[in-house]
């Protein structure tokens, strides 16, 4: 796999290129700039010779090669009828909060949280519990979460790994989630698209639900190919649900609102989950090399400060220190495009996109010195 491989997509529809002018370096929404692999591109050209591409059902062989999954990676014995396919996790998550119609609802998330938690907690009262740095790690305070919670929160969106700060959350803080919401009936919809994207090797996911029956019984695991195989445009996710209660809620409130899924996207999960590990696992030492030299680079420069992330590919920058309010729109006007942390419910933050050959890292973090320079000038 050459990772380090320019490849043009510009003119390509690309949601992430076609923002902005072509003489601005794209490095904000988390979408690879890499070539899937070429079993997944395989799997796509054979439903292209085809040439019918009707209403899909999921095939069992997929559901087959999830469920070994689940059971190997996350040590997770999951029935059939607990996978519900989803055309996307978001539509998950918005599905999980429109389970609760009632607007006096409170659905608690942690911030700064990727912003489709902030839109979705907002169909009903949104609840905040923020992370705070200690100890050389993201942490949240589990006596501010208990009182939060005792106040009514019906729902708590968790995103694990955490996006943007790429926290990987332990056995014992997951246990102590678990057991609050246990205690206050709370429902627990846990978003994992970064598994499978850990970047600190002294790290492991954890999916909560299998830390117990009862926190399995009363929970929702988002879960999907998109982000680990970049295929995240093709809208294939799977939520586990192994309450039926629970189950016939998610699928009641979805019917007739969500697409059906395509043929692409359920092939193209196969074809992931089946032939293309070894594609993540020469992934995964660029995206830490790449992060790690990034990390040591944006350190060098007054005014930012980045702290190692433990998961994703999503940088997450704080720019406090240039005593600046809207330094993304700044970085913007000398070519580079992130993300500010204002959507993500945090101030004077960027996320930036790791995911991406070394020349553009090379060439966005000098962007960020020449920004970084004309500020202080």
């Amino acid at each position: 796999m050459d990772f380090d491989k320019i490849i043009d997509r510009h003119n390509t529809n690309s949601y992430k290129w076609n923002k902005y002018s072509t003489d601005i370096l794209p490095m904000w929404v988390a979408d690879m700039d890499f070539e899937a692999a070429p079993e997944i591109k395989d799997a796509l050209q054979k439903i292209v010779d085809h040439g019918i591409y009707g209403y899909s059902a999921i095939p069992q062989k997929l559901i087959d090669v999830l469920i070994d999954r689940l059971k190997i990676r996350h040590n997770w014995a999951v029935e059939k009828e607990w996978i519900v396919t989803l055309p996307g996790l978001v539509p998950g998550l918005f599905n999980a909060a429109a389970m609760f119609p009632n607007r006096s609802i409170k659905t608690l998330v942690n911030i700064p949280v990727y912003h489709h938690f902030l839109h979705s907690a907002d169909t009903q009262i949104r609840c905040e519990v923020p992370f705070f740095w200690e100890n050389n790690t993201w942490a949240i305070d589990f006596e501010v979460l208990e009182n939060v919670i005792s106040q009514g929160v019906k729902l708590f969106l968790l995103c694990n790994p955490h996006n943007p700060n790429g926290h990987v959350f332990t056995r014992i803080e997951l246990e102590k989630i678990a057991k609050i919401c246990l205690k206050y009936d709370v429902l627990l919809c846990s978003d994992e698209i970064h598994c499978d994207l850990v970047l600190d090797s002294s790290q492991t996911h954890i999916s909560i639900a299998t830390l117990n029956k009862d926190i399995e019984n009363q929970s929702i695991t988002l879960l999907s190919p998109s982000k680990t195989f970049n295929i995240a445009g093709l809208g294939c996710s799977f939520a586990i649900i192994a309450n039926p209660e629970i189950r016939a809620k998610f699928q009641k409130t979805m019917f007739g609102i969500m697409p059906m899924v395509s043929s692409f996207a359920y092939e193209a999960a196969y074809a992931a989950y089946m032939h293309s590990e070894y594609w993540v696992e020469a992934l995964l030492p660029y995206l830490r090399s790449n992060h790690d030299y990034f990390l040591e680079e944006i350190n060098k420069i007054d005014g930012l400060e980045m702290r190692p992330l433990k998961a994703t590919y999503l940088a997450w920058v704080n720019y406090a220190g240039l005593r600046v309010e809207n330094f993304t729109q700044v970085l913007e006007n000398h070519g580079l495009g992130v993300q500010d942390a204002i959507i993500f419910g945090e101030k004077h933050c960027f996320r930036l996109n790791l995911a991406t050959p070394r020349a553009n890292i090379e060439k966005g973090l000098e962007i960020i010195k020449l920004a970084v320079k004309s500020i202080q000038s």
